[in-house]
């Protein structure tokens, strides 16, 4: 494997791939890389990629093996986080009927089914509540509160959700409902009436350390310093104390599917995570593996690209409450069914997420060159629970800040629902917000790489004017391009399962700790056919000898497609993830690849 050259020249040249991108190193000192390989018996491969990665001597320790003793916070360090405790001890003390409010995401499923998990574990009556998507939309909303109240709830805990909640918390007030707020989106200068609001983003909150902390890594923090007050209390003198522990295949779960940085606690949390969700504890996440079929140790792949999407469907397509449900059931024939639904709405999902990208692209593309800073697709009678995932395929095509619509109706004044997703260093949660306060929509927020809104037909024009001015000048201002960053090349003999099993040291891969990506210089494809729905398959070689299969997901009708498949035999630089690939027993690598730049 080598590095690339100076850090300011394109790698190998390639200031325009085939996907519109530029090609950077992410390598790091060649100094501390050597010092990381030598001072702690690591391939250089190793020490290269931690050093792109920032790990220095002082921390490549913790880095390789992380532990929640090194990482894990005083939860007292949060704002209200000893009121969130007193109130949820009280009402688990006094036998109230505690109600979790949850968003109906993977981080929402799995910070309800954390809650109720250990809630239960210490004897508390407590209810899920989880809003359905199409009739309720996102967040609390005053129905629902006043519903729980009168159904004898007496406190509510929303997880993933109620920051800027003002209207529903106002209403919760007035029917003398407690309600906390547990979340991590992003706040504003004022705060819903609640007994507590517990969020690293408040702009109250001192220091950054935790603002990307995913909202079930807060909630495992509060059942934390709930526990540690009951225990005060005598609580567990004459009942058994729940393991914490046990609940950290749930954090890694919803940390890895909300895309937050794995990074210090967060990496810590999916690193020991993975370990008791190889121990298949959780009956629901056993589930989803019978269901998917895995029968292997799971990773990050499998949480962020098996189980999540599984979990989200019946949020976006289905019964909203399925996936906390799931997560939270000790009964293993309830887990079976729920896992089968889900996987039947997840295949829904899929159906109706292609149809209406092919819309949503076609719509983009009319701009061609007009198109702005953002891309933006809207529809009438497009499933408003797929516009998420069709505008992340959308921020990759064009390489923007993307957001998609769903209206009601062809009226003005007919509703819609929008999600976005972002690119780095564009900040579209605050953007979103500031949207909201001038009126362009009726309401939204989200965090810098993902938001949710709603807005009326009539706004629809004001909204994306004030989107391309906003986003555009965030672009300009700190010279943002599409890029793809490289951590070496590779010869096909060298990518072996040595390889990667040396690399696997530096994971889990996420957000914040990307997977290692390599080119193969001077590349020739010995064959490229289409396989499953719109994928390419290849087989690669180079003047090593060797020889590596090769896919591409997703990129039939895309450049990267028509390149694989009309290379002809010449040569291609081609950039991409290694990864171990397994058939019929037999374990070999596998380059899956994300680029291409064509040298002939």
């Amino acid at each position: 494997m080598s590095s690339s050259s100076p850090l300011n020249d394109a790698f190998l040249g390639v200031d325009r791939s085939v996907t519109g991108k530029r090609w950077v190193s992410r390598a790091g000192d060649d100094r501390v890389a050597m010092a990381l390989s030598q001072r702690l018996n690591l391939p250089e491969a190793v020490g290269r990629i931690m050093a792109a990665r920032g790990v220095g001597l002082d921390d490549a320790n913790h880095f390789l093996a992380p532990t929640l003793k090194h990482s894990l916070p005083d939860p007292s360090v949060f704002r209200d986080m000893d009121a969130t405790a007193e109130r949820i001890a009280s009402a688990v003390m006094q036998g109230e009927q505690i109600a979790i409010f949850g968003d109906y995401d993977v981080d929402g499923a799995t910070s309800s089914a954390l809650l109720k998990r250990y809630l239960k574990a210490v004897g508390a009556r407590v209810q899920v509540y989880i809003p359905d998507r199409m009739k309720e939309g996102y967040g609390p909303n005053a129905a629902a509160l006043t519903k729980l109240r009168n159904d004898g709830a007496s406190l509510v805990v929303t997880v993933d959700c109620g920051t800027t909640a003002f209207e529903a918390l106002d209403a919760a007030h007035e029917v003398g409902l407690d309600v906390i707020i547990v979340d991590h989106h992003e706040a504003e200068s004022s705060l819903p009436k609640a007994v507590a609001v517990v969020n690293p983003k408040r702009l109250d909150e001192a220091g950054n350390a935790y603002k990307q902390l995913a909202a079930v890594g807060l909630t495992f923090l509060c059942a934390i310093a709930v526990n540690r007050l009951l225990r005060t209390h005598d609580w567990f003198a004459t009942r058994k104390e729940p393991d914490l522990l046990n609940l950290l295949d749930l954090v890694a779960l919803g940390t890895v599917c909300d895309v937050v940085p794995l990074t210090g606690l967060n990496r810590s949390f999916v690193h020991q995570g993975l370990k008791i969700m190889a121990a298949r504890r959780n009956i629901g996440i056993n589930a989803l593996a019978d269901v998917a079929g895995i029968d292997e140790p799971p990773g990050t792949y499998h949480a962020g690209f098996v189980f999540g999407p599984r979990v989200n469907a019946g949020g976006r397509v289905g019964e909203s409450a399925l996936g906390s449900l799931l997560l939270s059931t000790d009964d293993a024939t309830e887990a079976k069914d729920i896992a089968n639904k889900l996987d039947s709405y997840n295949r829904e999902r899929q159906s109706l997420e292609a149809n209406i990208l092919d819309d949503a692209m076609a719509q983009v593309e009319r701009e061609g060159d007009d198109l702005g800073a953002v891309a933006i697709a809207a529809g009438v009678g497009w499933h408003p629970g797929v516009v998420g995932i069709v505008a992340s395929r959308l921020k990759d095509r064009f390489n923007r800040p993307a957001c998609v619509i769903a209206f009601a109706g062809d009226a003005g004044g007919d509703m819609g629902t929008g999600s976005g997703r972002s690119v780095t260093g564009v900040d579209l949660g605050q953007t979103i917000i500031a949207a909201r306060q001038a009126g362009y929509i009726v309401k939204g927020g989200g965090h810098a790489m993902a938001a949710g809104f709603s807005l009326t037909q009539d706004q629809l024009t004001g909204f994306r004017a004030f989107l391309g001015e906003r986003i555009g000048a965030q672009i300009v201002a700190h010279g943002i391009e599409p890029t793809l960053s490289i951590d070496g090349a590779i010869k096909t003999r060298g990518a072996s399962l040595e390889l990667l099993n040396d690399l696997a040291r530096v994971g889990p891969f996420g957000a914040g700790n990307p997977e290692p990506r390599f080119v193969i210089p001077d590349a020739r494809l010995v064959f490229a056919d289409p396989v499953g729905t719109d994928h390419v398959r290849c087989r690669i070689e180079d003047s090593s000898g060797g020889r590596l299969n090769g896919i591409a997901f997703r990129c039939l009708e895309t450049p990267l497609g028509a390149t694989l498949l009309k290379s002809g035999g010449g040569a291609l630089h081609l950039a991409g993830k290694l990864r171990i690939n397994t058939w019929q027993g037999k374990s070999t690598p596998q380059l899956i690849i994300d680029d291409a730049a064509i040298t002939w």
